[in-house]
């Protein structure tokens, strides 16, 4: 398969099977997408074999779903002949094909009755994202605590979420810290408080079962906030290639986390909307809930992601402030990316800080702030923490506040 002049793919063979007369359109969205020319070959090749698969099986797009995907897939997979592109690639064809309206969307994923446990999770889902405005990381950690508690006490039976009584709620929480870490077996607790609580204000439990959740001993505040030193920091900033697309994207990214002391997911959520060049300001929606702050955009800060816009950033309909350099082009999606932005920094920079994750950095900002004589509720401020409490753990950071207050050592002299 080479470029030709007005194409962008061509086979040795012509193209059989439903899917023929549509390479040309599919060939020209995996363009838009930002695949390069060498990358719309195989998966043309890939598309075309897929195709003349559908054939010789008497498929046609009228009832094409991934199950048939899957079952080209796993019979590749017995030939030997599949690599790790091919999954991805016909994921891309049949969104495609859906987004034009060839596949219908009922067939294109065989619909799978949910269980009444399913469903009462999901309803509880829904219930904390438009009720309770909380973030979707959050979700993920309540709702398999509560399917795990109704599983554990209901199995395939029927739901009767009446009959739940204290001891329920007692025996799970004790199954839980046994086999969990104290932090964990706490977020246990939290979540259960929290599925109970919906459940009587829907009316299916009457008993206040939330007093009856145990609380799991994990004190607050143990920890010291374990900060990248202001060399590392200097060293993994540095470390950035300026002249770069990546490079410019990265050191845009690593100076919002050092600069403004931002969540990844809060970087990852950031559009071009947010920016607003005139009055110097950045709108961030916080990851920890659906509110929203407006911060000063420090010149340094404003200078990189501005150099990232005219140098780095791929052509793309996408609102999204930072996306991904290599294709298909959209936005980084999650804010694990942003984690594996900051290990390539810190790899790139030789260095070895106390931690690995992007939080170093905000834990950074708030010592720093603290060395230049800022207080604790400018501190609160500047990180958007809601609660004082949560600020005031940096107070055990500040060894010069703290020197006069410690005890001298017995035998000592005074």
């Amino acid at each position: 398969m080479e470029y030709t002049k007005g194409k962008l793919w061509s086979l040795l063979r012509a193209p059989e099977g439903p899917l023929a007369c549509h390479l040309d359109a599919i060939a020209a969205d995996l363009s838009e997408q930002g695949f390069k020319l060498r990358s719309v070959a195989p998966q043309i090749r890939l598309i075309a074999k897929f195709s003349q698969w559908l054939t010789a099986n008497s498929i046609g797009l009228d009832v094409l779903s991934n199950e048939h995907v899957e079952r080209f897939l796993r019979q590749e997979r017995l030939r030997q002949s599949i690599s790790c592109g091919d999954r991805p690639c016909l994921n891309r064809l049949m969104a495609f094909l859906r987004r034009v309206g060839v596949v219908n969307h009922q067939t294109a994923a065989p619909y799978v009755e949910a269980s009444p446990i399913q469903g009462i999770v999901v309803a509880f889902g829904k219930h904390l994202r438009d009720n309770q405005a909380l973030s979707i990381a959050t979700c993920r950690q309540y709702l398999p605590f509560a399917e795990l508690f109704l599983t554990e006490r209901f199995g395939n039976g029927s739901v009767e979420l009446a009959e739940l009584c204290a001891a329920d709620v007692v025996d799970f929480i004790r199954r839980q810290a046994s086999r969990l870490s104290p932090t964990r077996a706490k977020s246990a607790t939290i979540a259960l408080r929290s599925f109970l609580r919906y459940l009587r204000l829907r009316g299916d439990i009457t008993l206040d079962l939330v007093a009856a959740v145990p609380t799991v001993p994990n004190w607050s505040m143990t920890g010291i906030p374990r900060a990248i030193s202001p060399d590392h920091l200097q060293a993994v900033l540095g470390s950035c290639r300026r002249d770069t697309e990546g490079g410019c994207r990265d050191y845009a990214i690593l100076l919002l986390l050092a600069r403004l002391g931002l969540r990844s997911g809060e970087i990852v959520a950031l559009t071009l909307d947010s920016i607003n060049w005139d009055c110097g300001c950045l709108t961030v929606v916080g990851s920890k809930g659906a509110r929203s702050s407006e911060l000063p955009l420090p010149a340094e800060v404003g200078s990189a992601i501005a150099d990232y816009l005219k140098r780095g950033r791929p052509h793309s309909d996408c609102r999204q402030l930072f996306l991904r350099a290599n294709a298909p082009i959209r936005g980084l999606g999650s804010q694990t990316t942003i984690g594996s932005i900051v290990l390539a920094a810190i790899a790139r920079a030789g260095v070895q800080p106390p931690r690995r994750g992007a939080h170093q950095f905000r834990h950074a900002l708030a010592c720093d702030m603290l060395r230049q004589g800022a207080n604790m509720t400018e501190i609160g401020r500047v990180l958007r923490h809601r609660y004082q409490k949560t600020t005031m753990i940096y107070a055990k950071v500040d060894f010069a506040a703290l020197r006069p207050l410690s005890l001298v050592w017995p035998g000592v002299a005074r």
